[in-house]
């Protein structure tokens, strides 16, 4: 997450989330109990994630493999973390422990499920609606093996329930060549919460330089994957469920709901008879979600996975978030961006220069319903204000398409 987009309680939503996350996995802690010992990293003022404690070599494949940060500086702290644990100095570098305990923690639950030993390590992520508990899975030998997530809250029951779905929807019954996602190894219950547990993915591997069209010809691939249907965007399902969704939002009193909703029906009316095609879409393919390879592009993190959506989401949802997010955009800039350049953006996706424009219109309400929806300014993330980027920019670029509309120029 760039800086500009840190929220400004950011280290206290981390700490507070650090206890709760523990609570959530060692539920019922009693005198006597087995503690688990933890290393906080870096530390507990801002906890990134847990590693195990009781074994160096675990710890330091844990935290070599749970991700690959996408800043040189980050990965060269992290490197020397690791380092400090394989040379037994993680004391002068990681002083931070927690112990944990329980009768029946998490760890355990998962050792029944996979069938052997297991060592955990936990992300302790920033302020999001969709923030749950993500575990990276080791076995005794301190192989990343499986990642698991636990929904602990109605939004992230459902987003595990709808990601356990699509894993393995996509894994099982979909013929993907160049595409590769996880296996779902395990889905159901435990202690009152959903859990699912997916195969890990070599998501820690440096990504190859290979440009855009592996990237590209990946997302033309999950597009495909269900099926497509082309039609006018007023006949499409998509647009039906958009109302709907737009609908709901406003009869809940969401803040900012009724311009969404206005902006919304504008653009739905006014590219009624515009054919589009519709396919699927990841729903979050962005830098940290994807590792391209020589041969593969790696794909996780399926909870917003949806079929029957214009064809090309993905691609102006990476090229905002890329934006934003990886490169340090102003948000509002990014947005008018990302509208201009739409053409060139969805080129590559096959989509025609009269389409582009509308797909990218579509997505930033899309995407500004799913905030909205998941009350995301709420949760406290970063770009949950939607009355202070999105929607303004949405509704100037609307009324400047409006008035060129009757004067007969360009939008």
């Amino acid at each position: 997450m760039s800086r500009a987009l840190k929220t400004a309680d950011d280290l206290r939503r981390r700490a507070t989330y650090l206890a709760e996350v523990v609570d959530q996995l060692y539920p019922g802690a009693a005198q006597g109990d087995a503690p688990r010992p933890y290393i906080v990293v870096p530390n507990r003022r801002k906890p990134r994630v847990l590693i195990p404690a009781s074994d160096r070599k675990v710890a330091a494949a844990a935290l070599t493999r749970y991700a690959r940060p996408a800043a040189r500086g980050a990965r060269l702290k992290r490197d020397a973390a690791v380092w400090a644990l394989r040379l037994g100095l993680d004391r002068m570098l990681l002083p931070h422990r927690i112990k944990v305990g329980g009768a029946e923690g998490i760890d355990d639950h998962l050792a029944s499920v996979l069938g052997h030993e297991v060592h955990l390590s936990i992300h302790i992520g920033p302020a999001r609606a969709n923030r749950k508990p993500v575990l990276q899975i080791l076995d005794g030998e301190a192989k990343t093996v499986a990642f698991a997530k636990l929904g602990v809250n109605p939004l992230t029951r459902e987003l595990v329930e709808a990601e356990a779905n699509a894993t393995r929807r996509l894994s099982e019954f979909c013929d993907l060549k160049l595409l590769r996602v996880p296996q779902l190894l395990h889905s159901g219950n435990w202690n009152g919460h959903n859990l699912m547990v997916a195969s890990a993915l070599p998501s820690w591997d440096a990504p190859a330089d290979l440009g855009p069209s592996r990237r590209t010809a990946a997302m033309r691939e999950l597009a495909d994957a269900c099926g497509t249907v082309r039609s006018p965007l007023g006949e499409s399902d998509y647009a039906a469920r958009l109302r709907t969704r737009l609908k709901d939002l406003a009869e809940r009193g969401e803040t900012d709901a009724d311009t969404l909703q206005t902006a919304g029906e504008t653009l739905l009316d006014r590219y009624a008879g515009t054919e589009l095609t519709f396919g699927a879409w990841h729903g979050d393919w962005s830098p940290w979600n994807t590792r391209e390879t020589e041969t593969l592009v790696y794909l996780w993190d399926l909870e917003r996975f949806e079929t029957g959506v214009p064809y090309g989401f993905d691609a102006v949802h990476y090229r905002l978030q890329d934006h934003i997010v990886t490169q340090g955009a102003d948000p509002t800039t990014a947005v008018l961006g990302l509208v201009a350049d739409a053409p060139a953006v969805l080129a590559p996706m096959g989509i025609a220069p009269t389409e582009a424009e509308p797909i990218a219109l579509l997505y930033l309400v899309d995407l500004a319903a799913r905030y909205m929806g998941d009350q995301a300014e709420r949760a406290g993330a970063a770009l949950g204000a939607l009355g202070r980027w999105l929607l303004p920019t949405l509704l100037r670029h609307i009324a400047r398409q409006r008035t060129a509309s009757e004067t007969g120029g360009q939008s």
